[in-house]
């Protein structure tokens, strides 16, 4: 699996991801986790995201705290801000990830708690 700054799509343990649009100062990913599965705990130092869900139902954790999220319910993330979601369905959870900032990459990603050995 590719992890360059160039990605476009990838399966990771937990689901998918693909970039559906890349400009100089945004990003929009579709990012699907799985039933049951998660991403790593992480964090960005140089974007900041907004979260959209548009099917299943999920956990995000943003500093520690908590929130059941749904269809159509919004999260946004700041820089260095630690977060991570939770798919708690029994259906996929799918959101419209959009990153602002000035580097998108994949290697801006970091772990501070993974279930897939990443960190």
């Amino acid at each position: 699996m590719n992890k360059g700054p160039d990605e476009k799509q990838s399966t990771p343990p937990w689901g998918r991801w693909e970039v559906l649009l890349e400009e100089s100062t945004y990003k929009v990913k579709r990012v699907t986790v799985l039933p049951g599965k998660r991403l790593s705990y992480q964090k960005h130092f140089r974007r900041k995201e907004h979260w959209m869900v548009v099917e299943g139902k999920g956990m995000v954790t943003i500093d520690g705290k908590e929130m059941h999220i749904k269809k159509e319910d919004t999260v946004d993330i700041a820089r260095e801000v630690a977060h991570r979601i939770t798919n708690i369905g029994d259906e996929n959870l799918t959101f419209i990830e959009i990153q602002q900032g000035e580097y998108f990459g994949e290697d801006d990603i970091i772990r501070l708690e993974d279930d897939y050995g990443r960190t």
